[in-house]
């Protein structure tokens, strides 16, 4: 079928938007609350406003071209002074219901509204709704994500991602005029069914959602002589950072990053690769006892933001959970134990702070059971968002800095199989490689494993162990949907795995909820920063978490063996029900019984 765009004659396929006909043909149209990567094209905000001609003899009509499927014979018009005069009003009102202090506001210099009234030649703000905003102050709790509302401008996107990529559905549009806003079913984080992944963050176009900030304590830390500050980099940091500072996307920082946080006047600084490498250990060692018992399936547990989905939305399979902590909280436990003893370091000082791409990392942090005598094993978590702006407030450009590298004797060396745990399957492959080196005696032939590669949100695979284990059946995850129909299979018994990976996010850590935030570029930055990470494998001397010698020390030295006594203790966990919504109604009413001594 064929239609005119600017007196342009184009072809194009049914049910293709006007929106999508114009990209696909270099023309330009701005856009606001669209973003192709979720599906989301409701045309709440107007602002793509185009003039379409439907006949010879029909009149002017101006419609939203992001939700208009284009129609045979139709002339378009982007560009007519009516057209940018429509989208100048549409940003004048949008603007004014828009709290605009921009010092302030958490997207300074990457706002994708100020972005847009360039676009449109905004010139002026005429209209100002004050009415309300008094009663609209941002929550400052200590929840990972905090939203202001006043700087909402209700484009829904925050609403479609949660529901349907994630399929959590714990926001909502709620309220009237110029104070309507999303919100949270159930009022907060604990009551709804949110798990704090992030990706709501990721997709919000102004600064009504943003991860709780905590760049300032961070510098008091630094400021302080007393305190000796440890930082952990996360796997995906180093591949994802530099795309804040110019350099294209997937670019390896990692020296760039030490370097910087030297210059910070960093005490310590270890890699949490070091960290996934012990989680290789203790995880592996325990999926092998499981299996021996015919205890099936396992599910990997160091997502923070699927722990909470599991514990809040499917709290009956939580046995089936891995108890091994995640690598930042091993991290956190190792510095405040093994670390500081061989250091001679008093833990009383100690400040151990994260650089994560995940919010939700900053809840499990927090939580009582990663910590002891009331002292958290993890202190402060960053994400990569806030590291940015950290390194800003110091006046350090990365791309500007000489690498440098990691030099601590304890706690620096890691492994290939760790550097993958940033992307989806890779915990899976690098679990393989060392359970099959337990049970040969020798390393896989073909050290990358390449059935558990791919990019699907829910993929499969059989993999031989060998020995008395054979082959097994695993599964990989990303994203929550897909997580959704495995836990449901696996409840309902249409599922039939003996391990399975589970990443919140889509992509997994590459492009978690604390990762940098680019309009329209959300799978293809996160397939280049997962390339440089599969890169970053193949260029390591050792590939599997067993034969680092640093891994091997710390256990020959201080716990012993994988899954001792002393490793279970400090290296694992508990997990506890969390139900919110109907499934918290119905806890309430069942503990309400029992008090009064029903059955």
């Amino acid at each position: 079928m064929k239609a005119h765009i600017n007196g342009k004659e184009l072809s194009f396929e049914p049910n293709e938007t006007i929106l999508e006909v114009a990209r696909k043909n270099g023309i330009f149209i701005p856009t606001l609350c669209e973003l192709n990567d979720i599906d989301h094209t409701p045309g709440t905000c107007r602002v793509c406003l185009v003039e379409v001609r439907q006949g010879e003899a029909a009149g002017l009509k101006y419609m939203t071209a992001c939700d208009t499927p284009m129609t045979e014979g139709w002339k378009i018009m982007t560009r007519t002074p009516k057209v940018q005069e429509m989208r100048q009003l549409q940003m004048e009102m949008i603007m004014a219901d828009h709290h605009q202090d921009c010092a302030s506001c958490p997207r300074n210099g990457n706002c994708e509204l100020l972005a847009t009234a360039n676009s449109v030649g905004l010139k002026q703000v005429r209209f100002h709704y004050t009415e309300g905003w008094e009663n609209l102050e941002p929550d400052q709790g200590s929840q990972p994500v905090i939203y202001d509302r006043s700087r909402c401008i209700r484009c829904q996107r925050c609403v479609a991602v949660c529901r349907t990529v994630q399929d959590v559905d714990a926001l909502e549009l709620a309220g009237w005029g110029n104070t309507a806003g999303v919100r949270l079913k159930g009022g907060s984080v604990a009551a709804s069914p949110c798990v704090t992944c992030g990706q709501c963050v990721m997709v919000c176009p102004t600064g009504a959602l943003s991860e709780r900030d905590q760049t300032q304590e961070v510098l008091d830390y630094l400021a302080d002589p007393e305190i000796v500050t440890v930082f952990q980099t996360a796997p995906a940091i180093r591949v994802g950072i530099g795309e804040e500072f110019g350099l294209p996307p997937g670019t390896n920082v990692e020296g760039q990053i030490i370097a910087a946080l030297r210059l910070m006047g960093a005490d310590i600084i270890l890699d949490t690769n070091f960290g996934a490498d012990v989680v290789i250990m203790e995880e592996g060692t325990e999926l092998l006892g499981r299996l021996k018992k015919s205890s099936r399936p396992t599910f990997t547990s160091c997502c923070p933001a699927w722990i909470n989905f599991a514990e809040k939305h499917y709290p009956q399979i939580l046995p089936l959970l891995s108890s091994t902590r995640s690598p930042q909280a091993v991290m956190g436990k190792i510095a405040k134990t093994y670390l500081a003893e061989k250091r001679g370091i008093d833990v009383q000082k100690m400040r151990m702070i994260s650089i994560m791409p995940c919010t939700a990392k900053k809840e499990e942090a927090a939580r009582p059971v990663l910590g002891e005598n009331g002292v958290p094993d993890v202190d402060i978590v960053l994400t990569m968002r806030e590291f940015a702006r950290l390194l800003r407030r110091e006046g350090i450009d990365l791309k500007l800095l000489e690498p440098s590298a990691y030099d601590d004797p304890l706690m620096s060396e890691y492994s290939g199989a760790a550097a993958i745990f940033g992307t989806t399957g890779g915990v899976m492959e690098a679990a393989v490689r060392t359970m099959y080196y337990v049970i040969n005696h020798k390393e896989l032939e073909h050290i990358e494993v390449a059935q558990l590669r791919g990019f699907e949100n829910v993929r499969s695979a059989n993999v031989n162990l060998g020995g008395e284990y054979g082959e097994i059946k695993v599964a990989m995850c990303h994203g929550l949907k897909g997580t959704r129909r495995i836990v449901e299979a696996v409840l309902d018994g249409s599922a039939d795995f003996d391990f399975i990976e589970v990443m919140a996010c889509p992509g997994g850590c590459v492009d978690g909820g604390g990762t940098l935030r680019s309009k329209k570029s959300y799978i293809p930055h996160a397939m280049k920063r997962r390339e440089t990470i599969f890169n970053i494998d193949r260029k390591t001397k050792v590939r599997q978490s067993h034969n680092n010698k640093q891994v091997q020390k710390l256990y020959a030295d201080f716990l012993d063996a994988p899954h001792s006594e002393k490793a279970h203790h400090m290296l694992h966990t508990h997990y506890s029900s969390r139900p919110c919504g109907v499934l918290a109604d119905i806890q309430a009413a069942w503990d309400e019984l029992k008090k009064q001594g029903g059955s």
